[in-house]
């Protein structure tokens, strides 16, 4: 689902920046964009019906994919979900799930204030390919057996904390140089200093895509049962999604820009303690955790009413979460 993901954006803004190639103006893009992209998600209805049903797919050692589904409840799934928020390192994860991301609304009230048609289409091209960049190179760097998981860990987090602050001054210092600019301010690719302008956004979207890369490995070093590790990525991208509308909430409020991009700050501030408390969990083997497997979550969920909870999860290697589709 991360190669999909980026593939759609890479196609949807290479038509976008093509079609407003000439616009070193601000203003909005052509009504012409949007027909061509309606038209492309138009062909995703028929397209649809050429996808194999699930038992039909047959797998080279001859087996056949097994029905989820099968011998399963609402309530029983509703019980195991329950049973893995109330673990700590589900729990701990909810801040940084909820407030990473906030800065993506500033970015497009940043672009949208300052930037030109073609640069702001340059810029939805660029985060496509940010992202790829950070698929790639954490799906490697993640899988490396040259550090201890924990220490693995450690690095990657603390590096993206460090950064992270670093970005967040950086684009306080271009929001204050823009917003108190004596002339209204429209950042064209051919006007001096735009690539300080630009590099910031180019590198908040490196980040928030590598935050997500991130966050599935965390899961996958305590999870080896796909089923469990499916679970919660539902209560991931529940929380993600509770702060997109959240963040979004706040930028559509009369507000300003600057204040929207300290809320941002804040929510990412706010969710580092929590993060970290996690980052120190990890163990270098899920089995030295606990061997428990998926099928007694809602054992533990039975056992969480009597006052006796105890969920366990194993490991799965970030390669194993690049090839999935567990980002969708």
């Amino acid at each position: 689902m991360a190669w999909s993901e980026g593939a759609r954006q890479l196609i949807g803004s290479s038509i976008q920046l093509s079609l407003n190639v000439h616009k070193n103006q601000r203003g909005k893009v052509g009504y012409g964009t949007y027909l061509v992209l309606i038209g492309i998600q138009c062909l995703g209805l028929p397209l649809s019906f050429l996808i194999s049903d699930p038992e039909k797919i047959i797998r080279p050692d001859g087996t056949k994919i097994p029905d989820p589904t099968k011998g399963k409840s609402v309530k029983k799934e509703f019980g195991k979900l329950f049973a893995l928020l109330k673990t700590k390192r589900v729990f701990l994860l909810i801040p940084i799930l909820i407030g990473f991301n906030w800065n993506n609304t500033y970015q497009s009230i940043y672009l949208t204030r300052y930037f030109s048609v073609r640069s702001r289409a340059l810029g939805a091209l660029m985060s496509g390919i940010m992202a790829t960049i950070a698929d790639v190179f954490w799906g490697w760097f993640l899988d490396l057996k040259y550090f201890s998981r924990p220490a693995l860990a450690k690095i990657t987090w603390f590096s993206f904390a460090i950064i992270m602050f670093g970005l967040f001054a950086w684009q306080v210092a271009n929001e204050q140089l823009y917003s108190t600019a004596a002339q209204k301010v429209t950042l064209d690719w051919d006007t001096p200093g735009f690539g300080r302008a630009f590099a910031v956004n180019t590198l908040f979207r490196l980040m928030n895509e590598s935050h997500y890369v991130f966050v599935y490995w965390i899961l996958g070093t305590f999870n080896n049962d796909m089923e469990t590790l499916t679970l919660t990525v539902g209560i991931v991208r529940s929380f993600e999604s509770v702060g997109s509308c959240l963040a979004f909430g706040l930028g559509a409020a009369k507000i300003s820009p600057m204040a929207n991009l300290i809320v941002a700050f804040v929510a990412f501030t706010l969710a580092v303690p929590a993060t970290t408390m996690v980052v120190f969990l990890i163990p270098e083997n899920p089995d030295d955790l606990d061997p428990t497997r998926l099928e007694n979550v809602s054992e533990t969920q039975s056992e969480a009413e009597d006052g006796k909870a105890s969920v366990a999860l194993g490991a799965v290697p970030i390669a194993a979460l690049a090839a999935g589709d567990v980002k969708g």
